[in-house]
């Protein structure tokens, strides 16, 4: 890694999750921080950070910021500072990522579409706290508390609390649906009656019966084998943060 040998002031990642989890692995457990220009159709990290979404605002943390110690996982081995997901939303992510049109809009067709044929999976979730087991529609293994698309997730979750949390979105029934999916890639979605959290250090997600899962990981979809471990490094990432409210 050519950064491990020269040490800029700071490395700043211009687009959207992806890009900055792009970079962020790349100056993870180092000293050099990093700043986020939000540039891509969801921003879900920057957001957290409270950067601006505006351009020109988030160019001036160049010179007024300060910098922020948060944590990262680690999920099956990918880096991820900021959500990863097993089960529907990943198969919206995965379908989202080989389309051609971006923005919340395209979420949100792409969501009712395949809700339609989607078959919740079983998991069990062996945490150092407790184990859950039952079928899911969706797990969310959050570092932080949004989604790209400004639903707060996780609204409990802060990014250097040494702890992440697993928010098991369970099984509704179809008259449910229309509002769970319309809350779920627009805003509001932690008062839904169908969510469970589970807050840990690290975590073990078995999917019997599978030997490989999809998991979308800040935004990028992967296959990985069963079962997935995730593992906690905490205050590993140095971020470039608005400085406090005067």
């Amino acid at each position: 890694n050519a950064l491990h040998h020269y040490c800029p002031d700071a490395l700043f990642a211009a687009g959207g999750d992806g890009t900055a989890s792009l970079a962020a692995e790349a100056v993870v457990g180092t000293s050099t921080p990093l700043g986020i220009l939000p540039l891509g159709s969801g921003n879900g990290l920057s957001k957290d950070l409270s950067i601006p979404q505006d351009l020109d605002e988030a160019l001036r943390l160049v010179w007024e910021h300060e910098v922020r110690a948060i944590d990262t996982i680690r999920v099956g081995g990918i880096f991820s500072a900021h959500l990863a997901d097993l089960g529907f939303n990943a198969v919206v992510v995965e379908k989202f990522n080989h389309g051609k049109v971006r923005g919340p809009a395209a979420y949100i067709r792409i969501a009712t579409q395949e809700y339609v044929n989607y078959e919740p999976a079983t998991y069990r979730v062996e945490t150092d706290t407790e184990t859950w087991e039952g079928a899911a529609f969706m797990l969310t293994i959050a570092n932080a508390s949004t989604f790209g698309s400004n639903v707060v997730i996780n609204p409990d979750s802060q990014l250097d609390d040494g702890q992440f949390e697993i928010c098991v979105i369970e099984p509704f029934p179809g008259t449910a649906a229309p509002g769970i999916l319309y809350r779920l890639y627009t805003n509001g979605f932690d008062a839904s009656d169908y969510t469970r959290r589970l807050r840990c250090r690290q975590a073990r997600i078995v999917v019997p019966g599978q030997a490989e899962v999809l998991v979308q990981v800040d935004g990028e979809p992967h296959r990985l084998p069963t079962p997935v471990d995730v593992e906690m490094r905490p205050r590993s990432l140095h971020i470039l943060a608005p400085p406090p409210s005067r």
